[in-house]
């Protein structure tokens, strides 16, 4: 009896716990459906939020804002990808004393407020006369998108055998050779866990941005378009049917890679089995 009451407030905690996180966004959806900012469907159920991606007189400011994101969020996520591991293999191999102190300033990006890191950016930036626009952008994305890549990356290299790389060198390989070649195969699964990280916390950063893109630029992220648009007329329905679109996005690439896994992990299994 005792353990039945147990299981049911487990799952009732988790059903609430759920509820919380995903009602929200259903409601979204299910409103992206009305074509109304006011939350009722008094024009029935259709798909003029949506068409008006496409069709609104604001559609070609929607897409440069998000051909922008994309653009940004690309270019940085791979070099902090880049930087990222090469700065994790470089950590790793300090000393104990060293990499405790350099994997501290590693984090201080990460728990600092970020309203602290965009306003410090603008000062380096004014301070050194970086020319306003994408080159602003590009060098503070990849600022605050590299220490996610080093959180991801240092994990894999500490449960990575070192005997295997040592093998490499033994067998004739130079040390860059062996890194290329040996050690980053192996650390891949980390990489791309932070490359994702890195493009996602790009796409959705809003501070920095708006902050260090320059008022004279004209250059717009979706978060700084969305900002600038609600701040005049509030959210138009359109803006539902986008997020939507960008949610069933993103959980269809968390389901494909989530799929892409189990079957690599059934494949190996299979191969170690026969």
């Amino acid at each position: 009896m005792v353990t039945k009451i147990k299981n049911f407030f487990e799952k009732f905690y988790l059903l609430i716990i759920l509820a919380i996180l995903y009602a929200p966004i259903i409601l979204l959806i299910i409103y992206s459906f009305s074509n109304s900012a006011n939350f009722n469907f008094s024009q029935g159920f259709n798909f003029k939020a949506y068409e008006a991606i496409f069709t609104s007189d604001k559609s070609p400011e929607l897409w440069a804002a998000i051909g922008n994101t994309f653009l940004i969020a690309t270019v940085s996520s791979v070099i902090a990808a880049v930087m990222g591991t090469f700065a994790s293999i470089g950590i790793f191999h300090l000393g104990k004393r060293a990499r405790r102190l350099v994997e501290n300033v590693n984090q201080f990006p990460i728990i600092n407020s970020e309203i602290v890191m965009a306003v410090s950016l603008m000062v380096f930036f004014v301070t050194f006369a970086f020319p306003q626009g994408y080159l602003r952008l590009i060098i503070a994305h990849i600022a605050f998108c590299t220490p996610y890549v080093v959180l991801s990356v240092l994990p894999k290299l500490e449960s990575m055998d070192p005997n295997i790389y040592e093998a490499a060198l033994d067998l004739g390989a130079n040390p860059f050779t062996a890194m290329t070649k040996v050690m980053i195969p192996i650390i891949s699964p980390g990489i791309m866990s932070g490359f994702v990280m890195a493009f996602i916390m790009s796409m959705d950063d809003f501070i920095i941005t708006q902050i260090n893109k320059g008022a004279d630029t004209g250059i717009n992220t979706l978060s700084t378009y969305i900002y600038s648009d609600a701040r005049v007329q509030g959210l138009e329905p359109f803006w539902y049917a986008l997020f939507s679109i960008i949610f069933i996005i993103m959980v269809a690439t968390v389901f494909s890679v989530n799929f892409a896994k189990a079957r690599k992990q059934k494949r190996k299994q299979k191969e170690a089995n026969a």
